[in-house]
């Protein structure tokens, strides 16, 4: 019996002479585009499907007047899915004026139930749906689209197979991510990405590690490790290995000269990460530790599994081992039974941390989670009035975060040329803090020592020294 990955790289090349065949009739090549929506993990996601298509000779575009565009879905919050609703309004006109045109939808939104049978009744223009456990058979699910076998349907409940020996091509060539797990186990009430991703399953550590290793080989200096909740990688590996132990292993692979990673849970979060953190300068001196609500009855109802206590005690131990650590994190206000009370105590974890960014979110209700049953809704004025308080913090934080390094020498990333002035590269400091200075492309991917000259909040504008 073939291998998987055997069978999707034939495939890929059946799927190549289609594409050349339908180009050939068409007169032109054939073309695709992926929007992405949502989290990093969907970002790398879609890098595999761009990967799969350039390598069976389709002709990337940001035009989504294309003959393929793919919508790779997000759906943690409602307005998520009504994005892509209206998004598939738009493509059907283009689709009527492209008789080539095929349209793809992918993603956490495609696991949900109603979705699937609100897109067959209302969009069966749609020819291909499939979701985040069918990734790995993108290349035959394709197949059978281009030679008219639509639409196509499959949505698996469970993951049988990763797509991590597909095909790539990476945003940047000197940065990757690396999916380290897939799925949660955290089933917080608010939130429907265990229903929609699984529950966690961790890959190997070898198969992690030679990753990282061929990525090194092609270039690679960052790279960003992948999960839910990486703080409890390592569960049910028949070899043992902690997320720690992992990240200390991912440290000594050479060429790799930064290690990112994302997303920690407070409940899972000790003082051996920490002090692999202090004792490896490749790991970015960045925590995104979400916090979510500074009260402790709103925490229970999130069922967070943490008290206000913990977090803070957390923070004072990560900063007494780590003194250079930023901490982002994020925030949701407007839970259904947020007092004023409870909105006050978030305001003053906010003053007491300060931290350095924070990702703020009304609270809106997703289908098939606890809290869509919760009692106490929120007025839309009441979330309006805290959510722009809530702002006025956490905007004032990380200013005078950021004013501490005002003046100081520090090393950047150098990622990209500058969108509003061509003469500038952007790119990052370990603690991910965003700088702008002077240079040119020949220096994207490497590192540069930049004089932060001035703090302007959210980032710097500096020169090289």
């Amino acid at each position: 019996m073939k291998e998987t990955k055997e069978v999707q790289y034939e495939t890929i090349e059946q799927a190549a002479e289609e594409i050349r065949r339908i180009s050939e009739e068409k007169g032109s090549p054939f073309t695709f585009c992926v929007v992405t929506f949502g989290c990093q993990m969907n970002a790398h996601d879609s890098e595999k499907l761009r990967g799969v298509l350039l390598s069976m000779g389709c002709v990337e575009t940001e035009s989504e007047e294309a003959d393929l565009v793919i919508l790779n879905t997000c759906t943690v919050r409602e307005n998520a899915n009504n994005k892509v609703y209206g998004r598939l309004g738009l493509l059907k006109k283009y689709k009527e004026k492209n008789p080539y045109m095929r349209l793809a939808l992918c993603g956490c939104m495609m696991q949900e139930d109603e979705v699937i049978k609100t897109l067959k009744e209302s969009y069966p223009f749609v020819d291909l749906i499939f979701g985040t456990h069918n990734l790995y058979r993108f290349p035959e699910l394709i197949l059978s689209v281009l030679r008219g076998e639509g639409p196509v349907i499959e949505i698996f409940d469970h993951a049988e197979m990763t797509a991590e020996s597909l095909p790539s091509v990476r945003n940047f060539r000197f940065k990757s991510g690396v999916n380290i797990m897939f799925g949660c186990d955290n089933f917080c009430s608010y939130c429907i990405v265990p229903y929609v991703r699984g529950r966690e399953r961790s890959r190997r550590a070898q198969e992690i590690l030679a990753e990282i290793e061929a990525l090194s080989a092609q270039g690679v200096k960052e790279i960003m490790l992948l999960g839910q909740n990486v703080n409890s990688y390592g569960k049910g590996l028949e070899t043992p290995c902690s997320f720690p132990e992992l990240l200390e292993r991912a440290a000594q692979v050479d060429g790799i000269e930064r290690i990112r990673f994302m997303t920690s849970h407070p409940k899972d979060l000790g003082t051996e990460l920490m002090d692999v953190i202090a004792g490896n300068p490749k790991i970015c001196r960045h925590l995104h530790l979400p916090l979510q609500s500074g009260s402790d009855e709103i925490l229970r109802r999130m069922n967070r599994h943490y008290t206000k206590q913990h977090y803070l005690e957390l923070v004072e131990e990560l900063r007494k081992r780590v003194p250079e650590i930023a901490l982002t994190t994020d925030l949701i206000v407007g839970f259904p039974g947020e007092t004023e009370a409870d909105f006050q105590e978030t305001l003053a974890v906010l003053e007491e941390v300060q931290f350095d960014n924070a990702f703020t979110f009304q609270y809106s209700p997703r289908r098939k989670t606890p809290a869509e049953k919760l009692t106490g809704r929120l007025s839309e004025e009441v979330m309006k009035d805290r959510f722009e308080r809530l702002l006025e913090v956490v905007k004032r934080c990380a200013a005078k975060r950021a004013l501490e390094k005002e003046g100081k020498t520090e090393t950047v990333l150098a990622e990209s040329v500058n969108r509003q002035d061509e003469k500038l590269l952007t790119g990052r400091l370990s603690n991910n803090s965003l700088v702008h200075f002077p240079g040119d492309p020949s220096l994207l991917g490497t590192l540069q020592r930049v004089k932060l000259n001035k703090s302007m909040g959210f980032y710097y504008l500096g020169e090289r020294v």
